[in-house]
């Protein structure tokens, strides 16, 4: 892989011994580290100045109210780059809210360098599918509503066709372009179709 074709991460996370690990996992990998932050405004600012590929941040920062889920938010509501949290809770409530704030990946501590490499490229893709999403549905708002019907509808494609997370989107993305629909009017009809099926059933 050349330095050109690298994917550029930037880590935050208030414990440099995380960081370090993080670093060196991500180095052995052929990632490239562009920067680190040990709270989420420096993480967001570094983002800004940077502009990675992905940035890799822990969902809490001690003593700090604005979290890895509220850089996430601004990082994805200016569309800079994918945000890929790290916590050592796995509680709904934070899952949820991430969800909310358009965080495409969710690693629980601790984890190991197999756990991560998936992780990096789930994210990256599923940030390709968010810009395709976000230039059709043009505020926030409607773009992680239109995601949650696409993601809904593709988890019921790869359930039910036996399809790949990029096959089911692309399927999606090939009826919407054929139908001359939007992509949430696609993924509502597929989700539509199923219930339908299942009442039958």
């Amino acid at each position: 892989m050349t330095s050109s074709q690298r994917t550029r991460i930037i880590i935050a996370d208030d414990e440099s011994l995380i960081r370090r690990d993080l670093r060196e996992m991500l180095t052995d990998q052929g990632y490239l580290i562009v920067g680190e932050a040990n709270d989420g405004r420096t993480a967001v600012e570094m983002a800004r100045k940077l502009k990675p590929d992905l940035v890799i941040m822990d969902i809490r920062f001690e003593g700090d109210e604005f979290d890895g889920i509220d850089a996430a938010q601004v990082l994805t509501a200016e569309e800079i780059a994918p945000v890929l949290l790290l916590s050592a809770y796995s509680q709904r409530d934070l899952v949820e809210r991430a969800k909310e704030s358009g965080v495409v990946g969710y690693l629980v501590k601790p984890f190991s360098e197999a756990d991560l490499v998936p992780a990096i490229e789930t994210a990256l893709e599923r940030f390709r599918e968010f810009r395709v999403i976000k230039k059709e549905a043009k505020d926030l708002r409607r773009t992680l509503e239109t995601r949650k019907a696409v993601d809904r509808a593709k988890g019921l494609l790869m359930d039910k066709e036996g399809m790949s997370e990029r096959e089911a989107f692309r399927r999606i993305q090939k009826l919407s372009m054929d139908s001359r629909k939007s992509m949430r009017v696609v993924a509502e009809a597929i989700i539509l179709a199923h219930q339908i099926r299942e009442m039958e059933d």
